[in-house]
């Protein structure tokens, strides 16, 4: 059924060059979709991305784009229409990390990374969403994060990053549902990619009292990722959304610990959810 749903379709995946967006690009090449995919530096993996999944029998292309331009975004929109006549699906997946103290991070990091998490995917939405409503109809899903329904230590600033475009998405989604367009996000957990060797880690200032425990710190965050579950299982879990006839606003995926700890949230007294997060950090 979902190779059904796919087949023809023109997606749009940001940040599929590797990692989780490669695995929802080829999750899509294989059930027929025609595949727009933008990368951000790696000219060799989006090149050889493009030659794999083409042999699956549908048009895949690789554009450059920086996903905190809007000028990209709406140029990269206005090519993806002219090679393949429409635009079906976006997948807001480009992302990056970032940690460091919440006393000693810089001001301009974190307005860099909420221009990649937060305002590129709006970005891309607000360039798609004029052809979607031409359609009468689209999806759009935001790849957010676990990590954003919570303050974790250390990793504020991408949390946060990740809990506006959440927010945004639900605001979204409520706007364009007349338009026949549908709009979610989907928050994975750990997961076993490159991103800690993306990561941008706020330099530790000179005798500073953080230095420690935030690197105890990063070496449980680079634990959990190595130890993740492959990201095929996130491009499965996409293909589960778009089998639905009307999605809910919010997915989460990975392992049971990671998505119980938004329950516990809701749940649990405060200081003790607050507890049982700095005891996982060693706090």
């Amino acid at each position: 059924f979902f190779m059904k749903l796919l087949e023809g379709k023109t997606a749009i995946i940001t940040g599929a060059s590797r990692g989780i967006g490669k695995g929802i690009a080829t999750i899509f090449a294989e059930h027929g979709a025609n595949v727009a995919f933008t990368f951000s530096s790696s000219v060799e993996a989006a090149k050889a991305l493009e030659i794999d999944l083409h042999a699956h029998g549908t048009v895949v292309k690789g554009y450059q784009s920086n996903a905190a331009n809007f000028d990209d975004s709406q140029k990269l929109v206005e090519r993806v229409l002219n090679d393949f006549g429409t635009i079906d699906i976006l997948i807001n997946n480009a992302g990056v990390g970032i940690t460091g103290p919440m006393e000693e991070i810089q001001a301009d990091a974190v307005a860099a990374n909420f221009a990649t998490n937060c305002f590129g995917p709006l970005e891309m939405a607000q360039a798609v969403l004029p052809q979607m409503r031409h359609q009468k109809s689209g999806l759009i899903i935001n790849v957010t994060s676990i990590a954003g329904v919570m303050g974790l230590p250390f990793r504020g600033v991408y949390s946060a990053s990740k809990s506006a475009l959440s927010i945004m998405s639900e605001s979204l989604r409520m706007e364009v549902k007349s338009f026949g367009i549908e709009v979610c996000t989907l928050a994975p957990g750990d997961y076993a990619t490159d991103i800690a060797s993306r990561r941008y880690h706020a330099p530790v200032v000179k005798d500073s009292p953080y230095q420690k425990i935030y690197q105890e710190s990063l070496d449980t965050m680079d634990a959990h990722v190595n130890e993740g579950n492959p990201p095929q299982e996130i491009a499965a879990a996409i293909a589960q959304i778009i089998e639905k006839e009307k999605p809910k606003v919010h997915y989460q995926v990975g392992p049971f610990m990671q998505k119980l700890s938004k329950t516990l949230k809701n749940i649990l007294p405060s200081r003790i959810f607050e507890k049982l997060i700095m005891n996982h950090y060693k706090l």
